[in-house]
């Protein structure tokens, strides 16, 4: 297959270091790069081993996961990111291996703080020190509790800074504000007693609530792993499959390239917690033959920006949200995947449609046939690249615990990547997962797998270890490891500083304070707007449909500023946190309220001016950043509209019996994808033929009513667009008889 690469592979990973702030870090000196990589093996193998063979209590294994964060954000992101900051510029006494003394010294105190509770639980004598039992210091901590407690909310707030920036520190900032100065409030619905710093301190420190609450403990838990997975399935061979999947699929069609990113990056995006990383793995090869094809730079880029970021709306992982979902709802897994299908297919629509009309306009082809890869030689050499995530889905869907599943599911990935008979001694690793899973499944594991589960699982194993593709070195699977445990670091450090947000809202009431303040300010402005639509009997247009529509809006937009630069999991966390009050006292079901906010905030990622994606995505079409993103973000419409429909009609979703029925579900699905697709023939200017002008803008407003989940809303939408649809019969005929005439 013949692709025309403009970035080789060093500089696809310069690339994805500059748009990924978790890869763009410190260049530490011989010794110190040593002891960070082997420590990043050792923690990823923690968290390996914690999986299968069972996880430690709670606050042991967030201390030691915070503490592992602490000290590798601490050595790799510098106080202030600069080039002579990152370079590394020789031995120092002042900077040992070019880490500032200060930078060290936060190292030994906020670790020691993060492990404190580990030490001291069952109480602690030394150094001077008398510190009871926990269960004692609970609502009354020592003086020792308040220190380390105060070293841990400004460490927490500091690594969450060096990784992502300043919007979320500034964001928390304003919440502690806000607890510690409850009583000084302005607005009286705002005001509360307020918390001193000891009381406030307690509860972020001691667990259950705060910085220990369940944000970290999700992250540890589960985000992590599937982190990882993602990296290790990845580099193991599972992302080429994917590529060369979607380009069977896809590319025989017209605008064959734009097409295999969408499907590409859909694909990808089912096993990636990476927005960035799906765009540059998959954007190395689609951007440029996107160009090369006779796309525009920032189109291309924009495509692939799009399909990238749908990737955080795509089950099974999600970007690591379901599982957070499925934890914070107390409902199983499976029901979040189900809920999620139908959603992001509506956003893969808008994005495939406009890119087949931009083709159309554009003229463009698809892949010559030689160009395609052949779908014998793809499935010879790929098809055991997905033995891992057979595993994975068949554990999570069978009702294990995702870190099970993650456990399987990476333990594949080594086997299938890295070890065979060719290489005899690593064959110990298969032979001992054998024996793990036979040992899960005897009655001297408790609950463990089932006969069937183990029988399959055990099978894929042995398929994985006696396949004859190639394997790869050990040393890329330290590397996979590596890089894994390098993206984990933004999440897990912005994770636990949404905590003190968590916190806050639990400690003041504040998140059901904001939310009787959206509802009263919608209430205001839709009084003010219904008396000037009262000529239209419309109950769209009534004075409580207006107040709901207002109060969605205004919590859209706060969702999407607020989850500006933020990873995937940590804005779902704050959002849900902050957003969910508002949309409970609109009476909206809580699985709606939570994909809402989650949608809402991940449209950030392709939202100028903040959008790394977008940047990514054009860094390799070398186009206009800021074009790209705005390019982007009209290709993801779909995920802007689709919350909506959430709301008004749940049925969507599948998974809520109140509200679903067969007929209202393929009612608003179906007539939904139309309306989505007929914006998308607006937004490309093209149909049977080229729209222009009053006909463009009627799909536009027909589209809109087709998504809109109402018969009449339907019935309304036919009339709009009918002229337009009539127009566009006619033209297309008229430029059919030249055609063949000539």
């Amino acid at each position: 297959m013949s692709t025309e690469h403009t970035l080789d592979a060093k500089a696809l990973e310069e690339l994805e270091k500059k748009y990924d702030s978790a890869l763009n870090t410190r260049d530490n000196g011989p010794l110190l790069k040593k002891i960070g990589y082997w420590a990043t093996i050792v923690f990823a193998l923690y968290h390996i081993w914690t999986a299968g063979f069972g996880t430690p209590v709670d606050h042991v294994h967030m201390g030691i996961h915070l503490a592992g964060l602490y000290f590798f954000i601490f050595i790799s992101f510098p106080l202030i990111r600069t080039a002579s900051s990152l370079h590394y510029k020789g031995p120092s006494m002042m900077a040992p291996g070019n880490v500032p003394l200060y930078d060290w010294a936060l190292i030994v105190l906020s670790m020691l703080a993060a492990l404190f509770l580990w030490i001291s639980w069952r109480g602690f004598t030394g150094f001077g020190l008398d510190i009871p039992e926990q269960t004692l210091r609970q609502g009354n901590p020592t003086t020792t509790d308040v220190v380390l407690g105060t070293i841990l909310v400004i460490s927490t707030l500091e690594i969450a800074r060096r990784t992502i920036g300043f919007v979320l520190p500034m964001i928390i900032l304003v919440f502690m504000i806000y607890a510690l100065f409850g009583p000084q409030m302005p607005a009286q619905i705002l005001r509360h007693p307020g918390v001193d710093w000891r009381q406030f301190v307690n509860n972020m420190y001691f667990p259950s609530e705060g910085i220990f609450g369940i944000t970290l403990w999700v992250v540890s838990t589960v985000v992590f792993h599937f982190v990882l997975f993602g990296v290790v399935a990845q580099r193991m061979g599972l992302g080429q499959f994917f590529i060369d999947n979607a380009m069977m699929l896809a590319g025989r069609y017209t605008g064959g390239p734009a097409k295999v990113s969408v499907v590409s990056s859909a694909f990808f995006g089912t096993i990636s917690g990476s927005s960035i990383a799906n765009t540059v793995s998959t954007g190395s090869l689609t951007i440029p033959n996107m160009k090369k094809m006779g796309y525009p730079g920032h189109f291309a880029a924009g495509v692939e920006a799009a399909s990238s970021a749908g990737g955080q709306i795509t089950p099974p992982i999600m970007g690591a949200a379901s599982f957070l979902m499925a934890e914070y709802l107390e409902v199983p897994y499976t029901t979040i995947v189900i809920a999620a299908i139908v959603p992001a297919l509506m956003h893969y629509i808008g994005v495939i449609s406009i890119v087949h009309f931009t083709a159309r306009r554009l003229g463009l082809t698809a892949y010559a046939k030689e160009d395609l890869p052949r779908f014998l030689a793809v499935w010879r050499e790929g098809w055991v690249t997905i033995v891992p995530l057979i595993a994975l889905l068949m554990v999570l869907f069978s009702g294990y615990s995702p870190n099970m599943a993650a456990f399987m599911g990476l333990m594949l990935c080594i086997i299938v990547g890295f070890c065979g008979i060719d290489k005899p001694a690593t064959l110990i690793i298969p032979l001992g997962l054998l024996g793990f899973i036979f040992w899960k499944a005897s009655p001297m594991s408790g609950a463990g797998f089932s006969p069937t589960i183990a029988g399959v699982l055990g099978a894929l194993t042995l398929i994985g270890s006696l396949h004859r593709n190639k394997r790869q070195d050990f040393g890329d699977l330290l590397d996979s490891f590596h890089v894994g445990v390098q993206y984990a670091l933004a999440v897990g450090a912005a994770s636990a500083a949404v905590g003190i947000v968590v916190g806050v809202i639990n400690t003041t009431g504040v998140g059901f304070r904001m939310g009787f303040m959206v509802t009263n300010g919608a209430s205001d402005l839709s009084m003010m707007i219904a008396p000037m639509l009262d000529w239209m009997p419309i109950e769209a247009f009534s004075q409580p449909s207006l107040q709901q529509f207002i109060s969605l809006v205004l919590i859209a937009m706060a969702c999407i500023l607020m989850g500006a630069g933020l990873p995937t999991t940590a804005l779902y966390i704050m959002l849900v946190a902050v957003a969910t009050p508002a949309l409970s006292q609109l009476g909206v079901p809580p699985l709606a309220t939570h994909m809402f906010v989650l949608y809402y905030g991940v449209i950030s990622e392709i939202t100028p001016p903040v959008c790394a994606s977008a940047y990514a995505a054009a860094g390799i079409a070398n186009a206009n950043p800021f074009r790209t993103g705005m390019t982007a973000f009209t290709l993801g419409l779909g995920k802007l509209m689709v919350p909506m429909v959430f709301v008004y009609a749940p049925t969507i979703l599948i998974v809520l019996p109140e509200y679903f029925t067969l007929g209202s579900f393929l009612q608003v699905s179906i007539t939904c994808g139309f309306g989505i697709f007929c914006v998308g023939a607006a937004v490309a200017g093209f149909l049977l033929a080229p729209l222009r002008g009053l006909w463009r803008f009627s799909f536009v407003v027909g589209g809109v009513l087709l998504v809109a989940p109402s018969l009449g809303s339907d019935i309304a939408a036919l009339i709009v667009m009918a002229p337009a649809i009539a127009m566009q019969v006619i033209a297309s005929r008229a430029a059919a008889v030249p055609a063949q005439s000539a």
